[in-house]
């Protein structure tokens, strides 16, 4: 198993505070870079399956806190077990012409007056910066069209194979976070490439690098889903074992469609025809967003350090274990005590979330609207986690009264205790949990172990909208 990273800590200025900054700022590289993501969609028309339309829309709307290295459309369910119909790809075309109309509006929320060149943009991209529609054009490519491990080899290599590499390879630091929403086929072809050409310890330093996260097991047939044997995930899984961080998830996609779907309403009233990108939002078919989760999970709001799978964020709660296939081990909700935990906090995040995409649709639409608190805590800004050792026993002051709002706000204030985060299994006490300023009361038999505390701020704007913080207290004798 890879050593947990904490990429959080790289990320030094919230991006909550860049609708502020200026654009000259932007430029000058002052702000922190945006997580790194490819997306393996196999998007299809509406009429065939809406969601992952859906997600792409709410990526796009969300453009200026991701890298988007990649879009590669690959099989899935969505193609019933056949290869992909290449024409689907339009979907993605349909989606950026959209963005591409909104993007005057989306990009007054941070003041950004126009573009990087194209080969200055292909490099390293800041937390704020809404990218070009020529730069996410570019990146559209087609992956394996067909679905299995039967398919990885000779044959099987495609341009989104071939990117990957070629992204993994690029001298950056930071995680190559391989998002899928399909098959993973294409990415297993990159894995299986690599391990043909390349020494032990080089295959090794490439998969140090690869961060997947997939929405259930699609490199099957629909209508034989749990056939994993099938499947190029489950080939992964077993070739690379702990040298690949792999999050397999069987919960968040299930929360967001149940709950998008029983609000559909909120959907229709706040998100469709809102801008040109909420003119394309199709009505959903079955569950809504599906595929959302993968990129909640990356999205750095200083909830969760997503290198971290037991933090819990906004995509969901996981644990190393066996999968669903009995046969390998990955990071996973499957289970019924991780699912119970991870659905907890689904549910908890879920207005938050959409409030979020709402708050942008309304930039998409009229050029204006709120934006989220910054959290500051102790005086330190950022959207690292406060890290704080502390003697046990001791009354622990926490003080956020440091935070703002970009639109002149008021915030409220809520700080509890994340137990599943950490590792101690008593009970914490925060005193004035509703207050700016909160006293964490540190057990005395807590010596060695690890507490996780959430600053959540709340401003009265329309849609209300959150920041976070998280604290990582370690008690000591």
């Amino acid at each position: 198993m890879k050593t947990p990273r904490l990429l959080l800590v790289k990320l030094c200025i919230l991006f909550f505070c860049l609708p502020v900054s200026s654009w000259a700022g932007i430029k000058s590289g002052q702000s922190s870079l945006k997580p790194r993501i490819v997306v393996l969609t196999d998007i299809a028309p509406a009429n065939v399956e809406p969601d992952d339309m859906e997600s792409m829309v709410r990526l796009l709307a969300h453009a200026d806190l991701f890298e988007i290295e990649a879009l590669v459309a690959t099989g899935g369910w969505n193609s019933g077990g056949g290869s992909y119909p290449t024409g689907w790809m339009d979907s993605l075309k349909t989606t950026i012409d959209a963005y591409e109309k909104d993007l005057p509006n989306l990009m007054k929320r941070s003041g950004q007056k126009g573009f990087l060149p194209l080969k200055k943009e292909s490099r390293k991209q800041v937390l704020g910066y809404w990218p070009s529609p020529s730069y996410i054009r570019s990146r559209i490519v087609l992956g394996s069209a067909k679905l299995g491990v039967a398919q990885i080899g000779e044959g099987n290599d495609s341009q989104g194979s071939d990117l990957i590499i070629k992204l993994v390879d690029e001298q950056d630091d930071r995680p190559l976070w391989i998002t899928v929403w399909g098959g993973g086929n294409t990415l297993a072809q990159a894995i299986w490439r690599v391990k043909q050409e390349r020494s032990e310890a080089e295959v090794q330093r490439f998969l140090d690098k690869l961060y997947v996260y997939t929405i259930t097991d699609q490199d099957v047939p629909w209508h034989d889903q749990k056939n994993y044997a099938f499947s190029s995930h489950q080939w992964m899984r077993e070739t690379c074992g702990k040298s690949l961080f792999f999050i397999w998830d069987e919960s968040a996609w299930l929360s967001q469609n149940g709950i998008g779907s029983s609000n559909w309403k909120e959907y229709a009233t706040h998100i469709q025809g809102h801008g040109n990108l909420g003119r394309i939002y199709p009505k959903n078919k079955y569950g809504v967003e599906g595929d959302t989760p993968s990129y909640l999970y990356v999205l750095p709001n200083g909830l969760n350090d997503p290198t971290e799978p037991e933090h819990v964020g906004w995509g969901g709660y996981f644990r190393w274990g066996m999968s669903l296939d009995g046969k390998t081990e990955c990071y996973t909700n499957s289970s019924q005590e991780v699912k119970r935990i991870s659905q907890k906090y689904e549910n908890y995040f879920y207005p938050a979330i959409f409030a979020n995409f709402a708050a942008r649709m309304d930039w998409a639409a009229y050029g204006e609207g709120n934006r989220n608190p910054v959290v500051v805590v102790n005086k330190k800004k950022g959207l690292a986690p406060v890290v704080i050792s502390a003697k046990a026993g001791q009354r622990l002051v926490l003080d956020a009264s440091g935070s703002g709002d970009p639109d002149g706000d008021a915030l409220t204030f809520h700080w509890w205790v994340l137990p599943e985060a950490g590792n101690y299994q008593g009970d914490i006490a925060v005193q004035h949990p509703e207050e700016a300023c909160a006293t964490v009361c540190l057990p005395q038999d807590a010596i060695g172990k690890e507490i996780h505390v959430i600053c959540e701020v709340t401003d009265n704007g329309s849609p209300a909208l959150k920041g976070y913080r998280r604290i990582i207290i370690f008690p000591e004798k």
